[in-house]
Formats: C-alpha cells, sequence, structure tokens
C-alpha cells in the first residue's frame, strides 16, 4: 500500500515533473553565458539573507528586504530584459543551445596570449586602431550577436587583417572566446562615467563600457598615438607595452583557468 503522499502519483504525475525539470534546466541553459548568471547569483544571496533574517527574528532587517523584494519584482523585466529578448529570440529560431564558454589548457592560453600581443605589437607600430575583448568567466554572448561570427582560430595576423582600416570587418570590437575569434565588428556599451579624460574617444569608452558589465578584458590601441591601454572592472590602464601587456593577460587569464570551473561549467565539464 502506498503513502498518503504517493496515493495520486501516476504516469501523468512522472510526465508533469519531467517537463518541469526540463523547463528549469532549458532556462539555466539559455542564460548560461550571459551577465544573467551573476545576477541570479545575487538573487541568491537576497533569499539566504531573507531567510536567516526570519529565522533569526531580526525585524527590521527583514522589513528591508521585504521591502526590497517588491521593488525587485517590478524592476525584474527591466534588468533581464536582454537575456529575455534574447531568449524570445532564440526560440523563434529554434536555437536551444548556446555555445559553451571554453576553459583553456596552459598551453592554448600561452598560444592566445602570444598571438594577442604579437597583433597588437603591430598595430601599435603602424597606429591602427583596435578593440579585442577577451571573455572570461561572465559570458558576452550579447555582444557577440550584435557583430559578424567568425569562430576562427586566434593568430596574430588574423587578428591585424581584422582591423586594416576600410576592410569590412574593421569597425568594432573583436570578440575573442578562448582560444577562438568569435566574432568581429560588435557593437559594445559605452561607460557613462563622466569623470574620462575627454581626449579618450569611442574605442576606449567602448572599452570601459563592457568591462563594467562583464569581467572581460579589454584591449585598446589608439589609431591616433598608437598608444596601447587595457580596461578590466570598469579601469583603464594606459601606456602599456608589449611586455606589460603579457604580464597582465598571463594574470588575468591565469585567474580565468584556476576560477573557470564555476557552478554552470562544473555541470558542462564535469
Amino acid at each position: 500500500m502506498l503513502p498518503p503522499n504517493f496515493e495520486n502519483f501516476n504516469f501523468m504525475a512522472v510526465v508533469d515533473i519531467v517537463a518541469v525539470a526540463f523547463i528549469i534546466y532549458r532556462m539555466t541553459m539559455f542564460i548560461k553565458g550571459t551577465r544573467a548568471v551573476q545576477l541570479l547569483k545575487g538573487f541568491g544571496v537576497l533569499i539566504i539573507a531573507s531567510y536567516l533574517s526570519e529565522a533569526l527574528n531580526l525585524n527590521t532587517l527583514s522589513w528591508l528586504l521585504k521591502q526590497a523584494w517588491t521593488a525587485l519584482i517590478v524592476a525584474l523585466p527591466i534588468v533581464f530584459q536582454p537575456e529575455l529578448r534574447r531568449t524570445l529570440e532564440q526560440l523563434g529560431r529554434g536555437k536551444l543551445f548556446p555555445a559553451q564558454i571554453a576553459v583553456m589548457a596552459d598551453e592554448d592560453r600561452s598560444f592566445l596570449i602570444g598571438e594577442i600581443v604579437r597583433a597588437v605589437g603591430v598595430l601599435m607600430k603602424n597606429k591602427i586602431g583596435a578593440l579585442i575583448i577577451i571573455e572570461r568567466k561572465t559570458g558576452v554572448n550579447d555582444v557577440i550577436e550584435t557583430g559578424t561570427w567568425i569562430d576562427g582560430k586566434v593568430s596574430g595576423e588574423f587578428l591585424v587583417n581584422i582591423f586594416i582600416p576600410k576592410t569590412p570587418l574593421h569597425d568594432g570590437a573583436v570578440v575573442v572566446r578562448g582560444d577562438r575569434v568569435a566574432a568581429a565588428a560588435c557593437y559594445l556599451p559605452l561607460t557613462d562615467d563622466p569623470g574620462l579624460s575627454r581626449e579618450l574617444g569611442t574605442r576606449h569608452r567602448a572599452g570601459i563600457g563592457i568591462t563594467e558589465q562583464s569581467d572581460a578584458v579589454a584591449v585598446i590601441v589608439s589609431e591616433e598615438t598608437g598608444n596601447l591601454s587595457m580596461a578590466v572592472d570598469g579601469k583603464l590602464t594606459r601606456f602599456l607595452d608589449e611586455t606589460s601587456l603579457r604580464s597582465r593577460l598571463e594574470e588575468l587569464l591565469q585567474q580565468r583557468t584556476t576560477n573557470a570551473r564555476s557552478f554552470w561549467q562544473w555541470r558542462s565539464n564535469p
């Protein structure tokens, strides 16, 4: 005899559970590789804080969190607007499986850094403007979708050729995912920081903008001066050389390799 809770458990109940599990799984796959992952982590922290405040009778904190939840429910469609749009577009096109975020081996990372530094050296010498975005833990699929999909192996010559003036893909940013050029001619969000120097143009503001919204690394070459800059976490470091660029990339991309097995990557790479 089945326990009372299982008396109504039948084939349709199994279908119901499987359908819900499939929807949850598909939703996680849709948001994987986007900034929504980081936002959901923040929501998780708020949920835990709300539970603890109730359990420990922290009345003032509990009241504040309840007010925050009310505001967040209203703000959710606005906060997740890019991800919701992307999800509906993918459903309409039948693209149910988004690309995976690459985790590189040490030799692949060293090759990538060497090729980027080699390309940047040529671009600096010839004063060719360039903006290279290197994806790390937070995916930038929404940026990739604004450009031309390439998925080509990174090489110094390839990167230089993309940025040659008057070529089809020179205007915009190149996005590097793993050891491959994911896309070129991509549009980036511009920073709203009013404290930036007026001598910084759109390329620098775009590089800072994308690093304010993700943990990507932006490598920027000025077409006016040939100067090299790097933006990380919304902060711009100017007047770098090839040696300092290599050192910084080794440090930043090493962090990605060490920490890359986050919850989402652990699921796809057990």
